[in-house]
C-alpha cells in the first residue's frame, strides 16, 4: 500500500489551514488526537495502516505523528519501500523514533546481504559507536573482500569480553580462527575475563580450545562457584600458588554470604596453612567478620574489636557500633562513635546514635544533639523529634513557579513531544525524551520544568527533576497524592494507613505505572508477577499478567493487600513489614532478634543489606510526610516503631 509520506501531508494540512480559519486549525481537539494516536499506534506496531481521512485530518500535525510512522516502518520493515524510509529518516533524522528506526534498518540491511547499503549508512553513524552488534556484522561483510588480518585489530577488542559475545560475532570469529589468528593467547586472555566476571559456561567453552592445565582451573573455578564449601573442605596445601589461592578466597567469600560462621571458621583454618599475601589477609579477616557482624553471630563484636588495622575501614568502624548498639553495650558503642572520619561523625545518622548513646550512659548533652537534629525533615530528625517531644519540622515551600518560563517550556516541541508520549501511554518514551530535553537547561529552568511535570500530573519526572536540582521543600511536588482514591479505598479494605501504601508506592516506582525493576518487580507497587498472581488468586480480584500488574489500579490493590498481609504477618509491625515487602518475609524471620526484644531503630539500623536498611527507613520517613499531607496532623514515628519481637515468637505466627 502505498502511503503518503508525513511531509507531504503536513503541507496539506497547512493548505488547509488557508482556507479555513486558524482557529479552526490551532483549536484541533487534542483528547481526540490523543485517542486515534492509541488506537492506530496499536495497530502500526502489527504493520497495519489503516488511516481514515478523518485520522490523517487528526493526526497530520500532532507532534507524535513521527512515532505512529516509525512504528508502521519498523514492524513492516521486509517489504517497506526504502524510499519512503529514507525519506523518513531524512526529515526526522534527529527524533529518537527516527534513531530507533535507523538502527533497525541497519541491521535489515546487514541480514539481507545488502552489503553496499549497510556499510554505508554504518560508516556514517555507527563506526564509532562501539556496538558490537553491528561492528561484527561491518567486520563480517568486510570479510568478503578482504582478508582477515585486515580486520584482527579491530575484532580483538570484541573477543576480549569476558560474557559470550553477541550470535552476530560468531562468523568473524569463525574466520580468525580458521585463518589460525585466534592463538592460545587470546583465548587465554578470553578465559581469565570470564572467570573474573563468574561467566563459567563460557571459561569451560574456551578451556576446552586450551591445555589441560586451564581445563582443570575451570572445573576448580566451577567447584568454587557451584560448591565453594567443598572446595575448601578438600583444599590442598601442596597446591599452593597465586592461583589457588585466588580460588581459596572466592571460595570462602561465597560461603561467608550464607554461612557466616563457617567462612570465618574456614578462614581461620586456612590462612595458617596458605602463604596469604597482607592483602588477602586483610581482605578476607574483614570480609569473614562483617558477615558475622551483618548476621548478629556471638563472636561477631569480638571479632570485629580484633581487626588488625589493615582490615579496618569505614564498613567496619559501622558495624562495631552496629553491633554494641545491639547488644546495648553502650560505652563500646560511643568509644566506637568517636573512632569515625570527621565526616561520618557530621552526619544525621551518627550524630543521632551519640545522642542515644549518650541518653542511655545517662549523659546530659544528648538534648542538645536531639534538638539539633529535630529541625530536620528525615527518618533521623523524627526519631530526634520524637526523643524530646519536639514538633516536626516539615518545611514545606512551593517551588516558585514563573509563568513566562513554564508557557515557553510547554510550547518548546521537546517538552511537547515528551508529554504528549506520556499522556498516550507511552511512559517509557516519554521518560527519556523529558530527561534529555532537561539537561539542556539551565538550573533555573529545571525547576520550572520539575513544576511543570507537576501540573501535568506527571510525578516521577516533577519528583526526579526537583532532586536532581537539588529542590527537596516543595512537598507537593515530592510527595503528590496521585490516585488519592484508590490508595484510600484499597488500603482500608486492607487494614493499613493510606500513608504507608504511599509511601511504599513513592519508594518503589515513583508512581510509575510501567516501570520494570530488573529482579522483574513491575508497577506502582513493584509487585512480583508471582505474587501478583497468588495475591489475586487471594481476593479474587482477575488476573492476565503484566496487563494486570501495569494498571494502577489492579497494582495498587494487589499491593496493598499484600502489604498488609506482611503487616499481619509481622504482628502488626509495620517496620517488619515494609522490610518484608522489600526484601521478602524469609529474610525477616532471619533477621528477628533470638531471645528478646529489641528497640525497632536499633533493628533497622543493624539489617544486614544496605538496600532494605535505606529503603525501610526511606519508606517510614515518606510514611510520616504523607501522613500529614492527608491529615495535616503528625503521627510520630515511633508510634509506628513498636519493639521488634524475639524469633520464637515470629515462629510461632507461622
Amino acid at each position: 500500500m502505498h502511503v503518503p509520506m508525513p511531509g507531504l501531508i503536513t503541507r496539506i494540512a497547512c493548505a488547509l489551514c488557508l482556507l479555513w480559519s486558524s482557529a479552526a486549525c490551532a483549536g484541533a481537539d487534542l483528547d481526540a488526537q490523543r485517542e486515534a494516536f492509541r488506537e492506530r499506534y496499536a495497530e502500526a506496531e502489527l504493520g497495519i495502516w489503516q488511516l481514515s481521512a478523518k485520522d490523517t485530518k487528526l493526526l497530520a500535525d500532532y507532534v507524535l505523528w513521527p512515532d505512529l510512522r516509525a512504528a508502521y516502518l519498523r514492524a513492516t520493515l521486509r517489504s517497506a519501500d526504502d524510499a519512503a524510509i529514507r525519506d523518513f529518516l531524512q526529515t526526522y533524522g534527529m527524533l529518537k523514533p527516527a534513531r530507533e528506526l535507523r538502527y533497525q534498518y541497519a541491521l535489515h540491511l546487514a541480514r539481507n546481504n545488502r552489503q553496499p547499503d549497510f556499510l554505508a549508512l554504518y560508516q556514517q553513524y555507527y563506526a564509532d559507536l562501539g556496538i558490537a552488534r553491528l561492528d561484527c556484522m561491518a567486520l563480517a561483510t568486510e570479510l568478503a573482500t578482504t582478508s582477515p588480518e585486515a580486520i584482527l585489530p579491530r575484532a580483538r577488542p570484541l573477543w576480549l569480553v569476558g560474557k559470550n559475545q553477541v550470535s552476530d560475532c560468531d562468523p568473524v570469529f569463525k574466520s580468525l580462527q580458521k585463518a589460525g589468528l585466534l592463538d592460545e593467547t587470546l583465548y587465554a586472555k578470553r578465559y581469565s575475563l570470564a572467570i573474573e566476571n563468574r561467566q563459567l559456561p563460557i571459561a569451560r567453552y574456551l578451556s576446552r580450545s586450551l591445555s589441560a592445565e586451564h581445563q582443570l582451573d575451570a572445573q576448580r573455578w566451577t567447584e568454587v562457584y557451584g560448591a565453594p564449601a567443598r572446595f575448601l573442605d578438600n583444599a590442598k596445601p601442596s597446591l599452593d600458588s597465586p592461583a589457588y589461592r585466588q580460588k581459596l578466597r572466592a571460595a570462602i567469600e561465597q560461603v561467608a554470604y550464607n554461612e557466616p560462621q563457617t567462612a570465618f571458621d574456614f578462614w581461620q583454618s586456612l590462612s595458617t596453612k596458605f602463604k596469604f599475601d597482607a592483602n588477602d589477609r586483610a581482605a578476607l579477616a574483614r570480609h569473614t567478620v562483617l558477615w558475622l557482624a551483618r548476621y548478629h553471630q556471638a563472636n561477631a563484636y569480638a571479632e570485629l574489636t580484633r581487626l588488625a588495622d589493615a582490615a579496618v575501614d569505614d564498613e567496619v568502624r559501622h558495624w562495631r557500633i552496629r553491633t554494641a548498639l545491639r547488644e546495648h553495650q553502650w560505652r563500646n558503642a560511643l568509644q566506637h562513635l568517636g573512632e569515625l572520619s570527621e565526616t561520618d561523625k557530621a552526619s544525621e545518622q551518627w550524630q543521632y546514635w551519640l545522642a542515644v548513646t549518650r541518653q542511655q550512659l545517662g549523659d546530659a548533652t544528648a538534648r542538645s544533639l536531639f534538638v539539633a537534629l529535630s529541625g530536620e525533615r528525615s527518618y533521623y530528625g523524627f526519631l530526634a523529634a520524637d526523643a524530646i517531644g519536639a514538633e516536626y519540622n516539615f518545611s514545606h515551600a512551593d517551588l516558585p513557579a514563573d509563568e513566562a518560563v513554564l508557557e515557553n517550556l510547554a510550547q518548546q516541541t521537546a517538552f511537547v513531544r515528551a508529554r504528549e508520549l506520556f499522556m498516550t501511554g507511552l511512559e517509557g518514551r516519554g521518560r527519556s525524551e523529558w530527561d534529555a530535553a532537561v539537561r539542556t537547561l539551565n538550573a533555573d529552568e529545571q525547576v520550572q520544568a520539575a513544576i511543570l511535570a507537576h501540573r501535568w500530573g506527571w510525578h516521577s519526572r516533577a519528583i526526579a527533576t526537583a532532586a536532581n536540582n537539588g529542590r527537596y521543600d516543595d512537598l507537593g511536588i515530592r510527595y503528590p497524592l496521585p490516585y488519592a482514591e484508590t490508595f484510600t479505598e484499597y488500603a482500608g479494605a486492607a487494614n493499613i494507613r493510606p500513608s504507608w501504601a504511599y509511601g511504599v508506592a513513592r519508594s518503589e516506582s515513583l508512581f510509575m505505572r510501567d516501570i520494570r525493576s530488573p529482579a522483574g518487580a513491575i508497577g506502582v507497587m513493584q509487585l512480583m508477577p508471582s505474587t501478583g498472581k497468588t495475591t489475586a488468586r487471594e481476593i479474587n480480584h482477575p488476573y492476565d499478567g503484566q496487563i494486570t500488574l501495569i494498571d494502577p489500579g489492579s497494582n495498587i490493590r494487589l499491593g496493598t493487600w499484600y502489604l498488609g498481609r506482611m503487616q499481619a504477618r509481622f504482628y502488626d509491625n509495620p517496620v517488619l513489614a515494609t522490610a518484608a515487602y522489600n526484601a521478602g518475609p524469609l529474610r525477616v524471620d532471619a533477621w528477628l532478634p533470638q531471645h528478646s526484644a529489641l528497640n525497632a531503630s536499633i533493628w533497622i539500623e543493624t539489617i544486614p543489606y544496605s538496600e532494605t536498611r535505606n529503603y525501610v527507613r526511606k519508606v517510614l520517613t515518606a510514611d510520616t510526610i504523607f501522613n500529614w499531607r492527608l491529615s495535616g496532623k503528625i503521627e510520630r514515628l515511633s508510634v509506628r516503631m513498636p519493639d521488634v519481637q524475639p524469633v520464637n515468637r515470629g515462629l510461632a505466627a507461622n
